[in-house]
């Protein structure tokens, strides 16, 4: 009678070949035969750990980008505007690659300082943080906001303020859309709401109230109250049934998320929202989920956060399509002042090398037909 060893000896092995077992080999990342982001990014694919990461998650944001039967909404958190990523953002807008943004308030903030033409500058760190509190710096990290600049912002908030009809009532999409519109009319740089708003894109800021935007309308309500004029009312409900409806007017969805936080989990509970309305209400609307997914977030798992959790969590909850469903997902740990960039440059290469080729070929056509033009005469 034949006994197994369990001992880790391993005389039981039976050693099989990964070519017949089908195997995807790694490959060397040969900097010789790399001209360009996207060869790197595809390189990098075929090694390992985050690299590997990196490269899938560029093959499902072209897969998102090609499908022209996918919305594709944007969250961000954490500082990226503050950190110089709005153009990228603006980029993705402006291509038709994003559809919809659902943000945190400061980073609106922010890149509205940046669409304005002020500037964030780098931190010294020989200067403490109570002096720079006293000479009017704003740190965040290793860079810094000026105070003046929130009060620029201030002043283009007001104008815009003073001219809102207190029987509208406002949310974050319609005020969004108005500072675009301001922004489109008066300032000649680019920047994420300029772009939104040409483009027909909603941004949608759920923690209204977390940010320099929100301070700056509860300070235009008690100007308003102190002068005898009607408050402004802000309803974030009416961006929740605005962001479900134009969810559920769509084929497919993405998402690709910057971080976490509020803008991810806003974004995720489409899907809750839809199967709840179906469930408990009765509404005839069709179950929708995510079917596509890029995540760029250093957050690890293990905390329980939900910055942290993977899509295939949220396949429990109902908001994502899982993968034997079709459903594609990348997600990507590392900072993302490095994946994002390497990762939006890479799709945008892959997607202009597209049209160049087709723009050859038509010009190739025009070519044979001068040519036959040609012998004829």
């Amino acid at each position: 009678m034949k006994h197994s060893n369990h001992d880790g000896a391993g005389i039981d092995r039976k050693l099989h070949n990964p070519i017949e077992d089908r195997l995807i080999p790694l490959e060397p990342l040969d900097l010789n035969r790399v001209h360009s982001i996207d060869d790197l990014v595809r390189a990098m694919s075929k090694t390992a750990f985050t690299g590997r990461q990196v490269g899938e998650a560029a093959d499902v944001l072209e897969a998102m980008a090609r499908d022209k039967d996918c919305f594709v909404v944007m969250t961000l958190a954490g500082a990226m505007t503050v950190a110089k990523q709005g153009l990228i953002i603006s980029e993705l807008i402006d291509r038709g690659i994003v559809n919809a943004i659902v943000s945190t308030g400061a980073l609106m903030a922010h890149g509205l300082v940046e669409a304005t033409g002020k500037s964030h500058f780098r931190y010294n760190p020989g200067v403490s943080d109570t002096e720079l509190y006293e000479q009017g710096y704003n740190r965040i990290y290793d860079t810094l906001e000026p105070e003046q600049n929130l009060d620029d912002v201030e002043e283009v908030m007001s104008e815009i303020l003073e001219g809102w009809d207190h029987n509208d009532v406002v949310c974050s999409y319609k005020l969004n859309h108005t500072i675009g519109e301001h922004l489109a009319k008066r300032v000649g740089q680019r920047g994420i709401l300029k772009s939104a708003y040409e483009k027909g894109v909603p941004v949608f800021v759920p923690a209204f109230t977390d940010s320099e935007l929100g301070l700056d309308v509860a300070l235009n309500n008690r100007l308003r109250e102190s002068t005898g004029r009607h408050k402004l009312r802000f309803d974030p409900f009416e961006d929740l049934e605005h962001f479900a409806a134009t969810l559920l007017r769509q084929t497919r969805l993405g998402i690709l998320t910057i971080g976490g936080g509020v803008p991810r989990n806003w974004s995720q509970q489409f899907g809750p929202f839809i199967e709840l309305r179906h469930r408990r209400l009765g509404e005839n609307v069709p179950l929708k989920r995510y079917h596509y997914g890029v995540r760029i977030c250093p957050e690890p798992v293990h905390w329980g956060g939900l910055s942290g959790s993977p899509y295939s969590e949220a396949i429990s909850w109902g908001k994502f399509v899982p993968p034997a469903e079709g459903g594609k997902f990348g997600e990507v740990f590392v900072d993302a002042t490095v994946g994002l960039p390497l990762i939006v440059a890479a799709v945008l290469e892959r997607l202009g090398k597209e049209k160049q080729s087709s723009a050859e070929k038509v010009s190739g056509k025009k070519e044979k037909v001068s040519a036959k033009v040609s012998r004829r005469k």
